[in-house]
């Protein structure tokens, strides 16, 4: 193994025990911003990019912009559609049969036979 490689690896762990020690000590509610400004740099940076392909390739943009709204379009289409549509399923009918004749209650006897 070169010295180079024995080298990079040491910085290597060496940064990674740093990063564990400062996850230990530092609050969580440190690491959420550190994570939240992260991410804001990652989606500016992303924004750069996008702007310069933009005026790089408008032609290219555009065409993007056309197909996924015409893919947002199908996708609405189909859910509007799917709505609409009857619910299919299985039914059995079941037939009505002709209740017993009823016969008079307790109380209605007793009164007939006093």
């Amino acid at each position: 193994m070169s010295k180079l490689e024995s080298l990079s690896g040491r910085a290597l762990e060496l940064a990674g025990s740093i990063g564990d020690t400062l996850r230990e000590r530092v609050p969580d509610r440190a690491v959420q911003w550190i994570g939240t400004g992260a991410a804001l740099g990652a989606l500016k940076t992303g924004g750069r990019a996008a702007t310069k392909f933009v005026r790089r390739n408008p032609a290219v943009a555009v065409a993007g912009a056309v197909g996924a709204g015409l893919l947002l379009y199908a996708v609405r289409r189909q859910q509007r559609k799917s709505r609409e549509q009857a619910i299919e399923g299985k039914a059995t009918r079941i037939e009505a049969k002709k209740a017993a004749p009823r016969t008079a209650s307790k109380r209605a006897r007793k009164a007939t036979t006093d």
